[in-house]
Formats: structure tokens, sequence, C-alpha cells
């Protein structure tokens, strides 16, 4: 095989012909050969050469030669490549149980997220960061940087899943399947600056509210009704008084055991102060709710510190806090307000050899600080948490790499789209309010236009009554006055009957004076008929002018009517018909340790080419910030003040009164624990 091919002698053709073939043979065919293509083309060849005598044309020295190597190989410890070769195999075969039956070795394993249950299958030697890879990416989450998977170890101990090491090989506790819980492991110190995708944020929330919920971290009462009322919006969306009917948030577990107890308040009274500020975030979208969340809750005290009990050099007990900021010391009996504090910018150097932890300032003239954990088997989560928020106190001072540019543009792009889609939404849901709006008022029109349009119908139908029974009225002094008329005329003939009746007997005075006597007294009487007369036609001349001047009257009334009756009509037939609309409808995320608590364990914490000018002391909180959230968070504290016990006060609300008296928040401790150099808060750390 070290020679060249044309300088051996094969068969001159084109192209040139070879043929694979086994030249030597193993001692064991199932210890020593590995690969199932090997074992197959073993077995093709031997079945040919049943047929054909399989030494005919070998050189027999060659043979020897070969044949020899491969027993000293055969009697010699595998080399690397044939132990990788053998273990690759055996995880792809699996093994034969006794029944011959081929079983594949795979492992269970069930992670629990804040929300969901998952499961996978890992073969036995996947590492720690296979599987942890392999759930953020069911979950969809890129930023895994603040994220690990913790499991309790076989002395009951929560630890982290080192991401290096294969997972079989750590102290998890023997159990079918497997147990992890995929939990925040580092914070940020601003969670609207750093968190990115809404699944992180998400993730956040809830095991920031499940530890608010348990008392893990410290909420004083009105925080906590507040941030409950944004729990229920990240839930529920907009309050709806038609959807979320009495009792709608009954099922949820809200607040803290503790402030439930500390108030003389029935479950009912507290739904009703958290769906009173529910409907306060009005139309806020549900990822908002869940930000404004976590803003106030970062600016808890007890946000984001992971906290170990540890002695200086005097045997003081104390608790040593490690944040995204720094380490910190706390009293024993205060876990609240720390007493120093040391940023990771001075710290150069941990490391920690059994039970005994040293810290190296980068200040020359400072000594180390110097502490003794109680609980040795904790040492190295301390490390490995100082090492993971140190990395990130130093990323978030340093430019964005590619990848964290392009997540925060797309989640930028996400959001704003978002927004256009709710303003679309907002934009079409105004419109329908709009015209439901504009439709009642128009329905309003109409019955007040049909209200009206009844009304002149009445009105017209008593006009048309009056009008007739003035017509009867008028008909009725027509007739008189054709009677009265009738009744002058009559008087008028008799009188003139009367004059003819005189003149007649004038005449026959002048003709028969002989009788004087009798004529005169007749004409006396006939005169004082005729006067009479006379005045009763004047009389009913003075009574028929009379009837005349009330007829005219009358049909001037009716003139009149008929007037009023025409403009009744006209309105009544322009009233403009009801409108109609349509209306739309739219719809509305520890180590196995054993024998290594002996051993020295080191990192080096390298700050170099980071701006870093400490602008966390110049924070403020979101309530300083947010003249709303002050007003709001200052009223709930007022309500509750009524309903509060003093005689239930946890050592922790005590602790925080103190802390609002002195008008200290987290912040400003901050500020404080870090005067001075470093080395004067080491020597007050050993003074402790």
């Amino acid at each position: 095989m070290a020679k060249k091919v044309l300088a051996q002698d094969v068969k001159k053709e084109s192209p040139l012909q070879f043929k694979i073939r086994v030249q030597f043979y193993p001692e064991d065919t199932e210890k020593e050969l590995t690969q199932d293509i090997t074992r197959k083309l073993f077995f093709l060849q031997d079945l040919t050469f049943t047929l054909h005598n399989r030494h005919t044309k070998m050189n027999i020295l060659e043979l020897c030669k070969g044949n020899h190597l491969m027993h000293i190989r055969h009697h010699k410890p595998s080399s690397m490549e044939v132990q990788q070769l053998r273990t690759q195999a055996r995880e792809q075969r699996g093994f034969v149980d006794q029944n011959g039956v081929k079983q594949i070795i795979k492992i269970n394993v069930r992670v629990t997220t804040m929300d969901a249950e998952l499961e996978f299958s890992f073969n036995t030697n996947t590492k720690g960061r296979q599987l942890f890879e392999q759930v953020a990416k069911t979950i969809g989450l890129r930023e895994t940087w603040y994220f690990g998977l913790q499991f309790v170890d076989s002395r009951g101990l929560v630890s982290w899943l080192n991401t290096d090491k294969k997972v079989l090989s750590q102290d998890i506790k023997k159990e079918i399947p497997l147990q992890f819980k995929l939990r925040v492991q580092f914070y940020p110190e601003d969670v609207d600056e750093e968190l990115i995708q809404d699944v992180t944020r998400k993730l956040f929330f809830l095991q920031v509210r499940e530890d608010i919920l348990t008392d893990n971290i410290y909420c004083p009462p009105e925080t906590a009704v507040l941030l409950a009322s944004y729990a229920v919006q990240a839930r529920y969306g907009e309050y709806n008084k038609s959807v979320h009917q009495q009792g709608y948030i009954s099922s949820e577990r809200l607040l803290p055991k503790r402030v439930l107890d500390q108030h003389k308040l029935s479950k009912e009274q507290w739904e009703e102060r958290i769906q009173v500020w529910h409907e306060e975030h009005k139309s806020m979208l549900k990822e908002d709710a869940i930000i404004e969340y976590l803003k106030i809750a970062q600016d808890l005290e007890m946000f984001g510190v992971n906290y170990f009990e540890i002695k200086n050099k005097k045997g003081t007990d104390l608790w040593l806090g490690v944040d995204a900021l720094g380490m910190n010391i706390y009293p024993k009996q205060d876990r609240l307000t720390p007493k120093i504090g040391f940023p990771w910018s001075e710290i150069k150097n941990i490391s920690f050899s059994e039970k005994k932890f040293i810290i190296k300032p980068f200040d020359k003239k400072s000594p180390d600080v110097t502490f003794y954990a109680t609980r040795p088997r904790v040492n190295k989560g301390i490390l490995q948490l100082c090492m993971g928020n140190h990395g990130l106190y130093t990323r978030r001072r340093k430019a964005d790499n590619i990848e964290v540019q392009q997540m925060r543009a797309q989640a930028k792009q996400e959001r704003l789209q978002k927004k256009m889609e709710r303003d679309q939404l907002e934009g079409e849901k105004t419109k329908r309010e709009t015209i439901q709006r504009e439709k009642e008022q128009m329905e309003r029109e109409k019955q007040e236009l049909m209200m009206k349009l009844y009304e002149f119908e009445e009105t017209t139908k008593r006009a048309e009554r009056d009008l007739q029974e003035q017509l009867e009225r008028a008909m009725r002094l027509e007739e008189e006055r054709r009677r009265v008329e009738q009744e002058a005329a009559r008087l008028e003939a008799e009188r003139m009957e009367a004059i003819i009746a005189k003149e007649e007997l004038a005449r026959q005075a002048e003709e028969q004076m002989k009788s004087q006597e009798q004529l005169a007294a007749e004409l006396a009487e006939y005169t004082a008929k005729v006067t009479e007369l006379e005045e009763a036609k004047r009389a009913k001349e003075v009574e028929a002018e009379t009837w005349h001047m009330k007829a005219a009257q009358v049909e001037q009334n009716l003139i009149k009517t008929k007037e009023e009756l025409q403009s009744v009509r006209s309105p009544s037939d322009s009233a403009p018909p009801g409108g109609s609309s349509s209306s739309s409808s739219s719809d509305s995320e520890s180590d196995h340790e054993h024998s290594e608590e002996n051993s020295t364990h080191s990192a080096e914490l390298h700050s170099q080419g980071i701006d870093d000018h400490r602008r966390e002391e110049e924070r403020l909180t979101e309530a300083q910030k947010n003249q709303r959230l002050r007003k709001q968070l200052m009223d709930l504290s007022s309500d509750l003040e009524l309903a509060r016990s003093d005689s239930k006060k946890t050592h922790n609300d005590l602790l925080h009164i103190e802390n609002v008296r002195a008008g200290r928040d987290k912040y400003k401790t901050l500020r404080q624990i870090r005067l001075g150099n470093t080395k004067q808060r080491v020597d007050e750390f050993e003074a402790l």
C-alpha cells in the first residue's frame, strides 16, 4: 500500500479495475468488528469465497505480515479512534436483550418551564449544552444567556446543570424520567432595555410573579395589589364589563398569603380593588402589561439577588448577595438593606478552597476580601454565579454583537407591527363605536320624530274636530241668518202691507170724514202697530247683522284652521327614515462534586475595554420617574392602611417601613454602600 498504483503489476485496461476485499481476518468477529458496514462486507465476502478459494492469488509473505500485525494489535489497548468508533456504534446499535431483540439506549427527560412541560429523550453521552439548546429551540428562546436548567441532586439540593459536562455524569437524582426546570439564572440590570424577546419577558414575568407570591421576593402590600392588576391585564387583556363579570379573577392566585393575612378584607373586597386597577390600564397590550410588571418589580430590594450564608474572619453570620451589579454583604437579620457593596468592576479574581473564599480587588492597596461559606457544596455554584453575572455585566457595557443587534431589530419590527395592528384595530373599534353611537342617535332622533309626528297627528285630529265643529256651527249660523232674513222679509212685507193699509185708511179718511173718530182710533191702532213692527224689524236687522258678523268670523277661523292643518302636515311628510348601518366583529406566551471539595477553584474576572461609569448608582426607581405610578401607590397605601392589622406585620415589613421612613430605596442604598474606596469597605466588612 506504500507503493504507487502505476508502479505495481496492474493489468493495463481502461479504466483500471480494482476490488475491495477482506485481506486480514479478526480473531473474534463480535468483539473486533465495530461498524455495521464492516460486518456486512465480511459477511458478503465469506458468502462468495465459500465457492472460491480465498487465498488462490494472495502473496503468502504479505499475508503472514498482515495477520501478525493484526494479532499484535488485537492484544494491545484500543486506540482513541477505535474507542470512539465503538462508542458511536454502541449508541447507534444499542444492545440486544435476552430475547435477541435490539434495544436503543435512550434516556427520557422532562423539562418544566414556568408555563409548560416538555419531554425529550437523549443519548447517554449527550452534554448539558445539547439538552439546553434543544429546550431553547423548542420554545423559541434565543436569549439563552439568562437561563439554565435546574435539578435536584442525590442529596436533595437544588443545582444547575453544567452545560460542558455530560448530563448523566452529573449528580442528578435518579428517577424516570429525569426532572429538570428551566429557570432564570442571571438577571438583567434594566428589564426594559435588556430583555428583547417576548418569550424571554414572559418567562421572567412568570418566575418573578411566582417569587413574589411565595415571598422569595419581598413586596409591600400596595405594590403587590398594583402588580396583581398588571398580572390580570397580562392574562385577560383590556377590561370589558360585558365579558369580565363579577368573580372573573376569583380562581386566580394574585397576592402573597402574607398580604392577605395582614388586612381585614374579604376575598371579594380584594378582587374589587384589583378590578378597579385593572380597569385603569384600559387598552394596554398584554406584552406591555408584562414589561410594566417587571419594571416595577425590578425596584424591589430582593429582585435578582441570590443569597448565601457566610461568615467573615471574626465568625459573624452574614448574607452574601450576588446580583447583576456586584456582590453585597447583608446582616443576618436583614436581607433588604445591604451594608457593604463591591461592584463587579472592582473585582479582579474570585477563588475558593474548601470553605474559604477569596476575592481579589483591582485596587492594589486594598487587602483581599476573605469569607467562609457554611456549606462547601454550594461554593462552586457561587463561583459560577459570580462568573456568569460578571460576564453579563461586562457584556452590557460593550457594543451589542451582531446576533443581539439582529434580535433587537427583529423585536422592534415585531412590536411596531403589533402596534400598527393594534392601532388599526383600535381605529376600527372606534369607527364601530362611532357608527353604533350614530345609529343609536339616529334611533333616538327617529323615536323623537315619531313622537312628534304622533303629537302632530293628534293635534291635526283635534284641529279637524274643531274645524268640523266650527263648520257645523257656521252652518247653523248661516241657517239662522237665512231664517232671520226670511223673518225680516216677512216683516218688511207686513210693513209694506201696513203702509199700504195706512195709505188706504188715509184715503178712506179723506173720503170718509164722516167717520173720523172711528178712523182716528183705527189709525192710532195701526200707527202703534206699525211702530211696533218697525222696532221689531230694527231689532231683527240688528240681530241679523250680529249673526252675519259671527258667520264671517267663523269663516275666517275656518280658513286659519285649514292653513294650520296644512303647515302641520308638511313637516310630518318630510320626516327622515331611520338609518341603518352594518357592524363588523373582530377578534381579538449541583454539580456532582463528591471529592472536589478539597480542590482550589479560581476565576479571573476581566473588565478591560468596557464602558463603566457605574451608571446604576444614578438610577431612579420607576415610581420616582413616573408620577402617575407614584400617585397610584400612594392611593393604594392610603386605602389599605385602614384595613391593615399592625399585629401581623412581619420582620421584612418592619424593615421596609423603616427604609421608607428614612427615605431609602434600592438605588440610594446602592450608592451608600459603595461610598469610599475598596480598602475602606474591606476593612468595614472585616469589622462586622
